[in-house]
């Protein structure tokens, strides 16, 4: 939706969307640490108005707010005054509404207060950012309710165009082509990556694949490319499920094979132009892993 303004100066965007889940279910996903974790980025929150609200972006940074709305399991609010460098507070507030069949109707609105248009790509970013996070969620809330994650993230930016960086991107995971409700099974090495097309999204700006995972164990992984200002960014986070005791006995296996899935997406693409990668992880506390839709989508990595 395009950018609201009134008088007083106040700017904002908002985003709708219906989700699987009771309120208390998707209350726990948007306004706790670890539900924010299982499908988002590392979080901590404290759940009080006034408490300390903390996005961990790994390499990509940090963004600390306060929570300013407390309502569960229907409304809440954070504001972060120094998300991005010289620029105003912005404010989120999140509404839960139920609806039947155990579902629920989201509202995010983010906001802030500007005399000038200065600010505007940066909230038009906040909308951009969020549909492939909220496919999460909703398979995230479907399939794994309330369980913890262990998760990471890698992402690049090139020179090259988006559409060649996707087919790219998704021929080394197996995954061109990809239609809703396949089974797909990606290379042997590292570590296969096989599970069901659960979205497929493209369009000029952003292209994704939501994928829920069979293996390397029951998760989530998210695919995607995105245009930005003549270059493409991209990236893929995975959100892994399960046992804490199983996790911890694998952790290092996963921080080998964090590193070798880095290897494959960015390495095997040998694209001219490659300028950056990183990676980030979320420990199984707790889970893993908003400065915003991870403050790089925010900006378009």
């Amino acid at each position: 939706m395009p950018i609201k303004k009134d008088e007083t100066g106040k700017r904002w965007v908002e985003m709708e969307f219906i989700t699987p889940g009771t309120p208390e279910q998707v209350w726990r996903a948007i306004a706790t640490g670890p539900g924010n974790t299982a499908w988002f980025t590392k979080t901590t929150i404290d759940e009080h108005v006034g408490g300390r609200l903390h996005f961990d972006f790994g390499p990509n940074g940090a963004s600390t707010g306060e929570v300013t709305i407390w309502e569960p399991p229907f409304r809440f609010g954070y504001v972060e005054r120094d998300w991005s460098e010289g620029v105003p507070p912005v404010a989120t507030e999140i509404t839960v509404t139920s609806r039947s069949g155990d579902r629920c109707v989201v509202r995010m609105v983010h906001s802030l207060f500007a005399s000038t248009d200065d600010w505007d790509d940066q909230l038009e970013g906040f909308e951009s950012g969020w549909p492939g996070f909220f496919e999460v969620l909703r398979i995230y809330l479907s399939h794994f309710a309330g369980e913890n994650a262990a998760s990471f993230s890698v992402m690049a930016s090139t020179k090259a165009d988006q559409l060649s960086i996707w087919r790219r991107l998704t021929e080394t995971l197996g995954l061109a082509g990809a239609n809703v409700g396949e089974q797909r099974n990606g290379p042997q090495q590292p570590e296969r990556l096989s599970g069901i097309v659960e979205r497929v999204r493209q369009d000029d700006k952003q292209r994704f694949i939501a994928l829920r995972l069979t293996a390397p164990a029951p998760g989530i992984a998210l695919i995607g490319t995105y245009a930005a200002d003549g270059s493409a960014n991209a990236s893929m986070a995975m959100y892994l499920y399960g046992d804490v005791s199983l996790w911890r006995r694998r952790r290092a296996a996963r921080r080998r094979g964090r590193a070798q899935v880095a290897k494959l997406v960015w390495r095997n693409l040998q694209t001219p132009g490659l300028t950056d990668a990183s990676g980030s992880a979320g420990q199984k506390d707790g889970r893993p892993g908003s400065a915003h839709i991870m403050a790089h989508i925010h900006r378009r990595v």
